[in-house]
């Protein structure tokens, strides 16, 4: 027998075991409600690659030579689609292999960064004055919020933020980081849910939203209600990684009903706050799990948050489930009136090296001195005073974004803490955005890190 006739041989028998295959596999199924309940058996993990038992056993009724085959076919979004010919024309990309090198990776704060997502200012609007946005705001700007609250920021102000992270946008591409952003979108638009009803409030922050964690990105549930909805304008965005092989998980989210808050929070005074944050006292209750993302900070294995006004210890438990056994939280808290996202408190910045805010110190700064770790105070920030920070404080000069461990993007204006990072050799890439600083958010608030070139380690001993 010559080679082709051989070859037409081993076709017409591989055919002819496919049309058994195929046979049987109508004969198992036989009715189109079989096909449906057995499409969704509980032991058939679509994810998984491993073989269950009624597939092994199928497998077996088929003989070993048709297992790959069956394997495939079980994997499949649809059990009736796996037993008729594959159809012609483009593969669904979800379902294509997931490709060796994720484009999402990142495990601390301080690795070679490689892609970034950067907020947007444009559509900006004030949230309304609420009991969740009175607790995080300082009583100065109160009258601003009561005039402008639900209303867009002051245009000439937004205006100028705008230019400011185009800017930081073309640095940040100058340094060799690939930068992606969010969606524009109307942010004026009302919205009501059964437990409330809100306008948007903008996309500025991804810090808060949007946390990587390895390879995967987890989308934060949030506390106001003016953000309930802020997830929309990363959606795109998100969907293009995971079509690319990144996990994605979206928290529980809560429905911000007013059982959430503490509708009668008694705040007053700067001194009102100390002494309930002292008490663990905070608007947030914990009748469901919330959380802002930017109460976590990474380090390798190790997690460190903040138990702050929009984040509580229900949505903290469930980030420790998630997480476990590969990552560890641990809960940290300092001297402060108003906790809300830890970056601009406790910004790690290199292995075992962080900047702990003076003005708010850890009370659990002991233990990181134990582990070897050096802390450094960041110098008193140089903001002017008549600057307007409606949403934050000062002490946005600390809240830089690390390069990698010897680049840092650091406020242009702020020449103390340039020296601080010289004596640190560090070197400071300078950047101007003020007039963005006014929205809540520095360097690090601005942006989620998408991918940092690095490995898992353990920095916390």
């Amino acid at each position: 027998m010559n080679v082709a006739s051989g070859r037409a041989t081993a076709c017409s028998r591989k055919r002819s075991r496919k049309r058994k295959i195929g046979l049987l596999l109508r004969r198992r199924i036989k009715h189109p409600s079989e096909r449906m309940s057995f499409k969704f058996h509980p032991s058939i993990h679509p994810s998984s690659n491993q073989v269950t038992q009624p597939m092994l056993k199928l497998q077996q009724e088929l003989g070993r030579s048709a297992n790959g085959w069956v394997q495939r076919a079980f994997q499949s979004t649809s059990i009736a689609a796996a037993a008729q010919p594959r159809a012609e024309g483009p593969v669904d990309p979800v379902s294509e292999a997931v490709p060796e090198e994720c484009p999402v990776c990142a495990y601390n704060e301080w690795d070679p960064l490689e892609e970034v997502i950067v907020g947007r200012a444009e559509n900006a609007q004030v949230p309304p004055f609420s009991v969740e946005v009175k607790a995080n705001t300082y009583e100065k700007h109160w009258p601003f919020y009561e005039k402008f609250g639900g209303q867009s920021f002051p245009k000439d102000h937004l205006k100028k933020a705008v230019a400011e992270i185009e800017e930081m946008c073309n640095i940040l591409r100058h340094e060799g980081v690939t930068v992606r952003r969010p969606e524009p979108l109307d942010w004026s638009m009302q919205y009501t849910t059964p437990d409330f009803t809100s306008p948007g409030m903008y996309a500025a922050m991804p810090r808060d939203i949007l946390m990587v964690v390895g390879n995967e990105i987890i989308e934060a549930p949030m506390a106001w209600r003016a953000r309930f909805f802020e997830y929309r304008a990363y959606r795109p965005l998100i969907k293009e990684y995971f079509k690319k092989g990144a996990k994605w998980t979206t928290a529980p989210k809560p429905t911000m009903s007013d059982e959430l808050y503490d509708q009668d929070y008694p705040i007053r005074t700067v001194e009102d706050r100390h002494k309930l944050a002292a008490q663990g006292k905070f608007v947030t209750t914990e009748h469901e799990p919330c959380f802002d993302a930017a109460d976590f900070i990474r380090a390798g294995r190790d997690l460190f948050v903040q138990r702050s006004q929009v984040t509580n210890y229900m949505g903290i438990e469930w980030m420790r489930r998630h997480l476990a056994p590969d990552y560890k939280i641990h809960i940290i808290s300092f001297k402060d009136p108003n906790p809300m996202h830890i970056d601009a408190t406790f910004n790690i910045i290199g292995p075992g090296l962080v900047l702990s805010n003076p003005d708010r110190p850890c009370r659990q700064i002991e233990m990181f001195k134990k582990a070897g770790w050096t802390v450094v105070k960041p110098p008193v920030p140089l903001i002017p005073d008549d600057h307007p920070l409606w949403m934050s404080s000062k002490w946005l000069s600390m809240n830089v974004l690390m390069l990698d461990e010897k680049r840092v993007m650091v406020d242009a204006n702020e020449h103390t803490i340039h020296k601080m990072f010289e004596n640190l050799g560090i070197q400071t890439v300078k950047v101007n955005i003020r007039h963005a600083n006014s929205l809540g958010g520095g360097f690090h608030c601005w942006t989620t890190d998408v991918r940092r070139r690095g490995t898992l380690q353990s920095y916390f001993h």
